[in-house]
């Protein structure tokens, strides 16, 4: 995506994409987002270059809101899909203005909160994730002693 020109001599379409405060250049999907997009979202999809175009396709057409960004980079898609991702200034990189640009680095995806009404508190959802992991820790502990 990043860098992708016209045909004409000259020209040059935007490439970046605004979202928030972050000049989007690129999108970087990790292997860990792709397993939980075909675990969750779209079990039927195979192909993973389908999702990056998806999701420039959603970016482009302002289809991603912020959904509580105090303390996790969480953005919903067309109201339903949760996503969470990082953002990393690409280096030696400026948009024509002079401004940096960022790579959008998709680090998971949560689900649909039409599936699973629990993502509608992502503070108390992070929550009840650690408990249960402690507690299944602590009761393997106790029963090596």
């Amino acid at each position: 995506m990043h860098g992708k020109g016209m045909e004409w001599w000259g020209a040059f379409e935007p490439f970046h994409i605004m979202l928030n405060d972050y000049r989007v250049a690129d999108i970087v999907i990790t292997n860990h987002a792709k397993s939980r997009y075909l675990d969750r979202i779209n079990p039927e999809s195979s192909d993973s270059g389908q999702l990056s175009a998806w999701m420039w396709q959603c970016l482009n057409q302002n289809r991603i809101k912020p959904y509580q960004q105090k303390e996790h980079n969480a953005y919903l898609i067309d109201e339903d899909t949760l996503v969470i991702a990082e953002f990393r200034e690409l280096e030696d990189v400026t948009s024509l203005s002079g401004r940096p640009l960022y790579v959008m680095v998709i680090v998971s995806y949560l689900g649909r909160i039409s599936a699973t009404p629990q993502l509608r508190d992502l503070q108390a959802y992070y929550s009840h994730l650690r408990n249960s992991r402690r507690m299944k820790l602590m009761k393997k502990r106790r029963k090596r002693k």
